[in-house]
């Protein structure tokens, strides 16, 4: 090849060279102005779906055992009524439906209205003990007899009937607290007669206790002359709170402190007459 070529292959190549320097300045000058390309951010996992702990079972709770029924007989009412009945289920014997009742020789509260009033707050004091109890009479204007009253408790089915009373002698020097079962020999309801003799007791006792009675003054009285007793067919027993014909004692029977000794008195030996029973 002669010097003349040569010297014009080289001139080309360096030309070919130039320029191939010079696309690739272009093109290292254009990527290093462009904006750097955004790196791709991460997806996210969906997510997972919520696990879902079983609520434990529940024990249910076992359901309340009713408490005790009482039926509170506050006995009479404003008129009294002389009608006979049988004085027990196919007696002969008669009495008056229901008496009057008495009154206080100082006050003149009459009877029917103390039994009321202190029976209203018994049944309080013994549903905030947890019993069931039903008055044969809310107010005054009824007429309802003594073997009535009890026809109403052996209906009920109640655990206990107690008649709620107050008491009065010819002489008024005479006071203190009273309860009155029936007899072991009684024709009508002999079979309740320990239970109701056991109620008689301890609510006496109760009572006395609750109001300072000293023991003489304490009487227990056995009797089978009570239709409002004969006709029970669950065990009953009278209450007399105190004597209205004693001015001291019907002071205290009108009360409201005193009143609220003698249901105290009488909520605890319901109380521990229950105890005894399931013992």
């Amino acid at each position: 090849m002669n010097r003349k070529i040569r010297q014009t292959l080289l001139a080309v190549g360096l030309i070919v060279g130039g320029c191939a320097l010079f696309v690739l300045s272009a093109s290292l000058h254009q990527k290093m102005n462009e904006p750097p390309e955004e790196t791709p951010k991460p997806q996210r996992a969906e997510s997972a779906a919520p696990v879902l702990t079983p609520a434990p079972e529940l024990t249910p709770e076992p359901t309340p055992v009713p408490g005790p029924l009482i039926v509170l007989d506050p006995g009479h009412q404003a008129q009294g009524d002389d009608t006979p009945e049988p004085i027990g289920p196919g007696a002969e014997e008669t009495k008056a439906r229901v008496s009057d009742g008495t009154e206080g020789v100082v006050t003149g509260i009459p009877e029917y209205e103390l039994n009321l009033t202190v029976s209203l707050l018994l049944r309080e004091e013994l549903e905030a003990r947890g019993y069931r109890v039903v008055l044969t009479r809310e107010t005054n204007e009824v007429s309802l007899s003594n073997a009535g009253r009890a026809l109403m408790a052996n209906e009920l089915q109640a655990d206990a009937f107690v008649r709620i009373h107050a008491n009065a002698s010819e002489d008024p020097a005479v006071r203190g607290v009273m309860t009155i079962c029936t007899t072991a020999k009684n024709p009508y309801t002999g079979a309740l007669y320990p239970a109701s003799r056991a109620l008689a007791e301890v609510l006496l006792r109760s009572l006395g206790d609750a109001v300072g009675c000293e023991e003489g003054r304490r009487t227990l009285w056995e009797t089978d002359t009570m239709s409002g007793l004969n006709y029970s067919l669950v065990p009953a027993c009278i209450v007399e709170m105190g004597y209205m014909s004693n001015p001291e004692e019907d002071l205290l029977l009108a009360d409201d402190a005193y009143r609220h000794q003698i249901v105290l008195g009488l909520a605890d030996g319901l109380d521990a007459w229950f105890d005894g029973q399931i013992e």
